[in-house]
């Protein structure tokens, strides 16, 4: 099968396809390392809202790619930024997704993103703001006995003077949780406006602050996602976690070989490469629990061109990537985005995403991939 695929000059020239589907797999109940797909939302096309304006999900597409990852036997990681929480989604938005996922799928393993991103960032005063908005989410999860992700907050980056504001806020959220949660370390990367986070200069005193807190309060902690896209930073914290407290990897660039691990522990993994990369994820740690790490491995390191693509800088808009290869891949019927994030990377992106793609058996339909791929090629006009 071929495709007239351009170039950066916009010359074409025809690409033949060579993949093969990944075969579908299904984790057990018990697999070899807890895996959550960070899960997109679908905007609905026809709302009549401007995309800066509030965001319209298109729920029953978004519910459906939830009963997918479902189907697979992957965790969701619920509302968090792969589904454009804090650039599009905002806090009514994400509350009724949780509120579904709940209602459609209270057998799955669901974890569901708690914040204060509905806090106007210019108003916000002090540490009681922060902690009156986290609560204020943070009830209203509980009340729909949904488990929690301990987001970063912009407002406590703004208003903390130091670590010991950071120990302190946390400190006082998690006594009111009711069962354990996962925290997130986000870096800068994916949200500039979390730089300093954890009240550090350096990754060697944020690290000494995070530790401080889950120590304080291990027993609410089930585990921390890092998104540093730096393994050395992930292992460095991983051999520092107290026992019972997992490690779940949020490094789109080296999530296999961090996932096997190494003679002194594992990470579980809670990804948004993970979205796309589903069914490869469903194998490829259905092979490591039946003690194959080299076909685990050989599955998922194929894929790290394309994560690294998707995610390259400036990496918060790495969801548009997401987005499109469920569009290629037939789980919506649009490449529309929540506030036009369709926009925010240019063709060859595309181009070289489709590429990738094909390489390591995403497409999971070549023929209808091929045919949407050339829909949106006309639109620039080739």
């Amino acid at each position: 099968m071929k495709i007239a695929l351009p170039d950066e000059t916009g010359a074409l020239t025809d690409y033949t396809l060579t993949g093969t589907p990944v075969p579908e797999a299904k984790l057990p109940a018990n697999p070899a390392r807890v895996v959550y797909s960070a899960a997109h939302v679908v905007a609905d096309p026809f709302t009549a809202n401007d995309p800066s304006g509030v965001a319209t999900v298109d729920w029953a597409a978004t519910m459906r790619f939830r009963h997918h990852l479902h189907g697979m036997g992957l965790g969701i990681a619920e509302a968090m930024d792969t589904a454009q929480r804090g650039m599009g989604l905002d806090w009514g938005g994400a509350l009724e997704l949780i509120r579904r996922t709940r209602a459609e799928l209270p057998d799955a393993l669901v974890a569901n993103g708690c914040g204060t991103d509905h806090l106007d960032l210019a108003k916000v005063d002090g540490l009681e703001d922060v902690k009156r908005a986290y609560l204020e989410q943070l009830h209203a999860i509980q009340s729909l006995d949904a488990r929690v992700i301990l987001m970063a907050s912009r407002a406590l980056a703004k208003v903390a003077k130091g670590p010991d504001d950071y120990v302190k806020v946390y400190a006082d959220i998690l006594s009111d949780c009711d069962h354990p949660v996962i925290l997130h370390w986000l870096g800068d990367m994916f949200d500039p406006q979390l730089a300093g986070y954890w009240g550090a200069e350096t990754f060697e005193q944020a690290l000494e602050t995070v530790v401080q807190i889950i120590e304080q309060n291990a027993a609410k902690v089930d585990g921390i996602k890092i998104s540093l896209l730096d393994k050395h930073k992930e292992i460095a914290l991983r051999r520092r976690l107290p026992e019972g407290v997992r490690m779940y990897t949020g490094d789109d660039f080296n999530y296999p070989e961090l996932i096997e691990g190494d003679e002194q522990g594992f990470s579980h993994a809670l990804l948004g490469i993970f979205d796309p990369l589903g069914p490869a994820a469903a194998h490829a740690v259905d092979l490591l629990g039946q003690g194959d790490a080299q076909g685990f491995r050989a599955v998922l390191d194929p894929t790290v061109p394309l994560a690294r693509l998707i995610f390259r800088a400036p990496t918060q808009y790495y969801k548009t990537g997401v987005v499109f290869l469920a569009w290629l891949n037939g789980f919506q019927g649009h490449f529309v985005m929540l506030n036009g994030a369709q926009a925010m990377r240019p063709l060859p992106y595309f181009v070289d995403v489709f590429r990738h793609a094909d390489a390591c058996g995403l497409l999971r339909d070549p023929d209808m991939a091929v045919q949407r791929m050339k829909r949106l090629l006309a639109v620039y006009g080739c």
